[in-house]
């Protein structure tokens, strides 16, 4: 059994040891920057510096300065061990700010950089606090962030490049390593979408080949050269490119930052609104007869002045929503807004003019009976008076579908339908997840992925979170130093006390350890009993505690007053000693390396500026434990500065960590998406209402459609998974302006309908203008959104595979099925005129008059009909 006991403890130090090996050969990575050789040496944090140069290393093997031989340093005999590492480990677990243990080892636990190793940064997958049973190690090296230098900064990238290298191709079987460098993400990131790159190529090619396909309607297989209109398509593929590329020229030329998601989102949505105006034209041309005398300019400008106030109507209410959409405060939903409100305003003035002119240009060509793309090509006889043809799609909405779907019994079905799926979308509203795991941003093959799986796993300790206290409080006051301290004779509601009651209920406060105090610590350094606050008595410098001068003596002397904390001129003259003061033997307190970075003192050491108090977060896993870190934290400080302010100071204390530029937008992301989208809906109205001569009702059905659309699209997120974060509040601000595209064409054509029952014109609306609906976005989007479901990019695969075919799918739904029955409801007066040399025909029966105005035997008439 003994012999069993020694081979596992041989097993544990060889462990330590291998260890030992790799920290070792990290620290002497070198790397190349611009013919300049960098080591860690020269961008590491070494708070010490220039006395001591050691870098701060975070890693259990400090406990034993990184060192072999103290590791293998133990006392015993032949038949027993006294000490060794494992009795040294267990004390410095206890007491990791030692500079001589207890034990017959006497070795000092204080990191070679000056500061302690707390056992819960370096030890990770033991139970509450029995550190012994740890089954993982966790190593740290702090590198300094020269945010304001480019120079060192580059330089500290390039020695964490080889990191990365280096610690890939480590191969150790005992050792299973999970990893990650400051600039890891970033480098995932950027792999990730240069892998992608061709899938979003792939996606866009799929939907501008089927739109130059589709343009072209085929009379016969020898007039298909000619026919074709693959030309067309290209032109006008290339105005809506040009319209998304004027609008990152303007902005940019006036200094709006461009962004990831502009460059993804932007041209998505645009091709989806000017390739339905395109169809529109292009189908609504194919399907005119020209009229007797009539010239080819004269029929395209009555085919414009027919579908252009359509275009018109979806093109300024997504402008005008855009644009009212970037008075969010929300950066990323801000630029979009900007950008895709202008790049559709410009999309719409290229189509009614330049698309336009290309459209009557190939209309010659075709009529010429010349090829497409190679129109110096003649293919035969000229091809003047081409008749008017209708597509198979066109005449499949007119004769199979519209008359099918507004049946009198298919009708309430479909509402029923629809209002069900409406219902369920308003249940699991507000179960959508909020946040973006970040786990999403990376690559499945990533590295990263590793680490994150292995903090969740073995991880004891959170991130770090200062709480700063503003510059203005009288720290040299017993007041001013009651507010904050946490030792005898502090406020019992103190901000050290509250963050020591928070870090016990740490399930609740995310606050995971009691915090470091400077002002303790100095209050212990400065007292007579300590000898580490010593000064020259001639001279009257500091002498540190291992300085041997009998001229140095204690800075306070050993009297009733001097055994009082230091106060007004004592404070503020032993303050900047403590801080400058190297841990020690015969003084562990030196705040040099704790608290160097802590305290700002002013100008020539007159007063205290702002300080912060550091501890630890517990350990945080998904967007919601951030989310929620981050708002206990707020509160806490908000409790504490209105403590502060009941003690006469008005000094706001707030909390901070590297995370919370990232998080904090969704601390209103609920208000932000209300609010953008309410923004839409209202701009959608009041345009609709302006540009269809104030017909309130066709506003209205439309904006009620679209808000069912917007609904249903967080069902559909909650169904797949999706979170709400910026990406998706981008998405679900696009979806507002695309489903203007499936609802407003089919709503103004329903509005200038000259058919008399509801019915009828929901009819002649859905067999009109159904079919470029559906073929000019449902088809064109649907081809290249399957492309991104191939994308690796997680990110790809959720936010825009999941939410554009979502998006589309509900858009067509709606569009096409739900609002024209729903328009068969509806009583809107028809707007149409009679422009013949006699007075108008009477009016079909029921068609504008109310119920209580048709005779019976015309009410039974008008139930036939509807």
């Amino acid at each position: 059994m003994s012999q069993t006991l020694r081979n596992l403890t041989c097993f544990r130090i060889c462990i330590l040891f291998q260890v030992l090996d790799l920290q070792t050969a990290i620290e002497h990575i070198t790397a190349s920057y611009n013919n300049e050789t960098v080591t860690l040496q020269d961008i590491c944090l070494a708070p010490l510096s220039p006395y001591n140069k050691n870098c701060t290393i975070l890693s259990v093997l400090n406990y034993f300065q990184n060192s072999h031989s103290m590791l293998d340093h133990e006392i015993g005999d032949d038949f027993y061990t006294y000490a060794d590492y494992h009795t040294h480990l267990l004390y410095c677990v206890r007491a990791p700010a030692s500079l001589n243990d207890t034990s017959l080892l006497h070795d000092p636990c204080l990191g070679t950089f000056g500061g302690p190793v707390f056992p819960w940064l370096v030890l990770g997958g033991y139970d509450d606090q029995n550190y012994n049973n740890a089954t993982a190690l966790v190593m740290t090296f702090p590198v300094n962030n020269y945010y304001n230098d480019m120079e060192k900064l580059q330089r500290a990238q390039a020695w964490e490049r080889e990191f990365i290298n280096f610690v890939k191709n480590y191969k150790n079987p005992n050792l299973t390593i999970s990893f990650t460098a400051e600039r890891s993400i970033e480098d995932e990131l950027n792999r990730e979408s240069n892998s992608d790159i061709s899938t979003v190529v792939t996606s866009y090619a799929v939907m501008f080949l089927y739109i130059s396909i589709a343009l072209g309607h085929i009379q016969s297989c020898s007039r298909l050269l000619v026919d074709s209109k693959v030309s067309l398509g290209i032109a006008g593929i290339f105005i809506v490119l040009s319209s998304v590329a004027c609008s990152l020229g303007i902005f940019s030329y006036v200094g709006v930052p461009l962004t990831l998601i502009v460059i993804e989102v932007i041209p998505f949505l645009v091709l989806a609104v000017g390739v339905d105006n395109i169809f529109i034209l292009v189908q609504t041309y194919q399907r005119d007869e020209r009229l007797e005398g009539e010239t080819l300019d004269q029929q395209l400008g009555r085919v414009l002045g027919e579908v252009a106030p359509s275009m018109f109507l979806s093109s300024f209410s997504e402008t005008v929503a855009f644009f009212l959409g970037a008075l969010s405060v929300m950066p990323a939903v801000h630029t979009f807004s900007l950008f895709a409100g202008m790049a559709v305003l410009i999309d719409f003035l290229l189509q009614i003019t330049c698309f336009v002119s290309l459209l009557g240009l190939d209309v010659k060509r075709q009529e010429n009976n010349r090829l497409d793309i190679l129109c110096c090509v003649h293919g035969g006889e000229d091809g003047a008076g081409l008749q008017a043809s209708e597509s198979c799609l066109f005449r499949f909405f007119r004769d199979s579908y519209s008359p099918l779907l507004l049946k009198a019994w298919m009708r309430p079905i479909v509402m029923a339908v629809f209002v069900g799926v409406l219902s369920f979308s308003i249940a699991v509203l507000n179960k959508v997840e909020i946040g973006l795991d970040q786990s999403l941003s990376m690559p499945e093959d990533s590295y990263v992925m590793d680490y994150f799986r292995s903090l969740s796993q073995f991880l004891h300790a959170g991130p770090p979170v200062y709480f700063v206290v503003e510059e203005g409080l009288d720290y040299t006051s017993l007041q001013g130093q009651n507010l904050v301290c946490g030792g005898m004779g502090c406020n019992n509601d103190s901000l050290v006390q509250q963050l020591f009651d928070a870090a016990e209920l740490d399930a609740y406060t995310r606050i995971g350890f009691a915090p470091s105090s400077w002002i303790d610590d100095y209050f212990d350094w400065v007292k007579p009993q300590s000898s580490c606050c010593r000064v020259h008595s001639s001279s009257g410098q500091f002498c540190n505690a291992s300085v041997a001068d009998p001229g140095c003596i204690r800075c306070r002397p050993l009297t009733p007053e001097g055994k009082q904390r230091p106060q007004g001129g004592d404070f503020m003259r032993f303050l900047p000693m403590f801080l400058s003061d190297n841990p020690n033997p015969k003084c562990g307190k030196g705040g040099h390396a704790a608290y160097g970075s802590a305290v700002n003192i002013l100008g020539n050491d007159t007063g205290v500026g702002a300080t912060y108090f550091m501890t630890y977060h517990t350990v945080l896993q998904t967007s919601a434990d951030f989310i929620d870190a981050m708002r206990k934290a707020r509160l806490i400080a908000g409790n504490i500065t209105q403590t502060m302010s009941q003690g006469g100071s008005n000094y706001r204390v707030f909390p901070y960590s590297v995370f919370y530029v990232f998080y904090e937008q969704y601390l209103t992301i609920i208000e932000d998406t209300v609010f953008n989208l309410c923004v839409s809906l209202g701009a959608i109205f009041l345009v609709t209402v302006v540009l269809l001569g104030c017909e309130l009702w066709s506003a209205v059905i439309m904006c009620v459609t679209i808000a069912m659309i917007l609904v249903n699209m967080f069902g559909v997120m909650w169904l797949w998974g999706i979170s709400l974060n910026a990406v998706s509040l981008v998405n679900l601000v696009m979806s507002c302006g695309i489903s203007v595209e499936f609802c407003s064409h089919i709503t103004r054509a329903f509005t200038v309908s000259p058919k008399g029952s509801r019915v009828a014109r929901a009819e002649e609306a859905l067999s009109h203008m159904g079919s470029s609906v559906f073929s000019g976005i449902t088809l064109t989007k649907f081809g290249g959104i399957v492309v991104l479901a191939f994308a690796k990019s997680q990110i790809f695969q959720i936010f825009y595979f999941r939410m554009y075919l979502a998006m589309v799918l509900l858009g067509a739904a709606h569009g096409l099925v739900f609002l024209p029955v729903l328009l068969s409801y509806i009583e809107l007066t028809p707007r149409h005129t009679w422009s013949g040399p006699s007075s108008p025909p009477a009016p079909t029966v029921g068609a504008d008059l109310p119920w209580s105005q048709c005779p019976d035997s015309e009410l039974a008439e008008l139930g036939d009909l509807q």
